[in-house]
C-alpha cells in the first residue's frame, strides 16, 4: 500500500497543486519586451529661407570729437551739460586763470622794461650820430651804440611775443565750441586738476549721421561699401534705406568682429545714441530653397550633429550625420546629410537607439490628415505627421 492510497482524494488534489505552484516560483520569469515607442516625424522637403539676417545697431554721429584745454590747470567751472545742444563759440568749460594772468603781467613789464631800454639807445645813436657829423666821436664808438640799439629793439621784439604768447595762453583757460553739436560725454569736473590736451568734453558734432554694427568673420566679407541696408527703429518707426560707408579693416581685439558704417539721411534718421536693427541686403537670402528641419529633430552624435531617419519598409530608425547651414526662425538649414522624402523623427529623438522599432504618433486632432496620406505610403506605415 503506497503513502498516496492513504490520502483522501481531496487531500491529495491540494499537494498536487501545491507542488506545482512551488515549481512554477523556480523558473524564470519570461523576457518582458521593449515598448513600441511612438515618435512624431517630418518629411523632409524643399522649402523657401524666409528670414534675413538682422543686426542690433546704434545711430551715431559721423564726426565726435573730445576737446580738452590746450593749458594744464584745475577746472574753475564747468558750463557744459550731458545732453545739451551747443553752438559754435559757446564756453564749455574754464580753468582758473590767476596764474595766467599773473604771467601775462609779468610779460607786459617785461615788454615795458624792453620798450624803454629801446628807447633809451634809439635817443643815444641820435646823439652820437650828431657828435659823429662834428667829429667829436670816431666811427667804432657810433658803430657801438648801433649795436647797442639793435639789441635793444631785438629784446624788445622778444618781450612783445612773450606778451602775445602769454595773451594766448590766458585765453586758453576757456574751452570754447569750435562746431556745433551735442554734448554726448563729461569726462571731468570741476575742481580736477587736468593736463594740456586731456580730454574734458565730447560733442557729437551736427550733420551726417552713421549706423553702426558689428558682424562676424564669415560674413565680413560680403559685405561691400556702397551696398544696402534697410534700417528700422527697435522702438517703433517705418524702415529707411542706408548705404554702407565704411567696413573695418580689421577685427576688434576683444570680440573679433568687424565694424560696418551705413551712412543715413540726418533729416529722417532716429535720435543720436538710439537703438535700431540693420538688414544688410548683400547677406540676404530671402526666398531661396533650402532643406529645413525642426531644431527638435537635432541631437549631438560624437563631435557632430544627427538625426533619426524612419525606413518605412521596417518602421526602424538609423542615425544620419547632417551638417547645419544656419538657422530660420525656428529651423534649422540643412547644408547635407539628408534628401526631400526622406523621414526625420522629429521629437522623442534622446530615448531611440539605433535599429530600434517605433510607431508613428497621432493625436485625435490629425488621424483625418494621417488617413488621407496612408495611401502614399506602404501598407505598414501610417502616414506621418508633419511637426514643425
Amino acid at each position: 500500500m503506497t503513502m498516496s492510497s492513504l490520502i483522501p482524494s481531496p487531500g491529495r488534489a491540494c499537494l498536487l497543486l501545491l507542488a506545482a505552484a512551488l515549481l512554477a516560483g523556480c523558473s524564470r520569469p519570461p523576457a518582458t519586451e521593449e515598448p513600441l515607442r511612438s515618435v512624431k516625424v517630418v518629411q523632409v522637403g524643399v522649402s523657401a529661407y524666409d528670414t534675413e539676417p538682422e543686426f542690433s545697431a546704434e545711430v551715431k554721429a559721423r564726426v565726435e570729437s573730445r576737446l580738452g584745454f590746450r593749458v594744464a590747470g584745475k577746472i574753475a567751472r564747468r558750463q557744459a551739460e550731458l545732453g545739451q545742444h551747443v553752438q559754435a563759440g559757446q564756453v564749455l568749460a574754464q580753468l582758473d586763470p590767476q596764474d595766467f594772468r599773473l604771467a601775462a603781467e609779468g610779460a607786459r613789464a617785461q615788454h615795458a622794461a624792453a620798450l624803454t631800454n629801446r628807447d633809451l639807445a634809439l635817443a643815444d645813436l641820435k646823439r652820437y650820430r650828431e657828435l659823429r657829423q662834428q667829429n667829436f666821436i670816431s666811427g667804432a664808438d657810433l658803430e657801438r651804440r648801433e649795436s647797442t640799439y639793435k639789441a635793444a629793439q631785438a629784446q624788445l621784439e622778444q618781450a612783445q611775443a612773450q606778451l602775445s604768447a602769454q595773451g594766448n595762453q590766458t585765453s586758453y583757460t576757456s574751452l570754447v565750441a569750435d562746431v556745433p553739436g551735442i554734448v554726448t560725454a563729461i569726462e571731468a569736473e570741476p575742481g580736477q586738476v587736468v593736463a594740456a590736451g586731456a580730454p574734458v568734453v565730447r560733442i557729437a558734432q551736427d550733420g551726417a549721421r552713421d549706423v553702426v554694427f558689428a558682424v562676424p568673420e564669415d560674413r565680413a566679407a560680403l559685405i561691400k561699401p556702397g551696398s544696402a541696408v534697410t534700417v528700422r527703429g527697435w522702438a517703433g518707426g517705418g524702415e529707411f534705406e542706408g548705404k554702407v560707408r565704411e567696413v573695418a579693416a580689421s577685427a576688434d581685439a576683444v570680440t573679433r568682429t568687424y565694424s560696418v558704417k551705413v551712412a543715413i539721411d540726418a533729416a529722417t534718421s532716429p535720435a543720436l545714441g538710439a537703438t535700431v536693427y540693420a538688414r544688410p541686403k548683400a547677406l540676404s537670402h530671402n526666398g531661396a530653397p533650402v532643406l529645413k528641419l525642426p531644431t527638435s529633430a537635432l541631437r549631438q552624435e560624437g563631435t557632430g550633429t544627427a538625426v533619426w531617419v524612419l525606413d518605412p519598409a521596417s518602421m526602424t530608425v538609423r542615425s544620419q550625420p547632417v551638417q547645419v547651414a544656419t538657422a530660420d526662425g525656428n529651423d534649422a538649414v540643412i547644408a547635407s546629410g539628408v534628401t526631400p522624402g526622406m523621414l526625420v523623427v522629429a521629437a522623442g529623438v534622446h530615448v531611440l537607439s539605433p535599429g530600434q522599432k517605433v510607431s508613428i504618433y497621432r493625436d485625435k486632432s490629425s488621424a483625418a490628415a494621417a488617413a488621407a496620406a496612408t495611401a502614399a505610403l506602404p501598407s505598414a506605415v501610417v502616414a506621418p505627421v508633419a511637426s514643425r
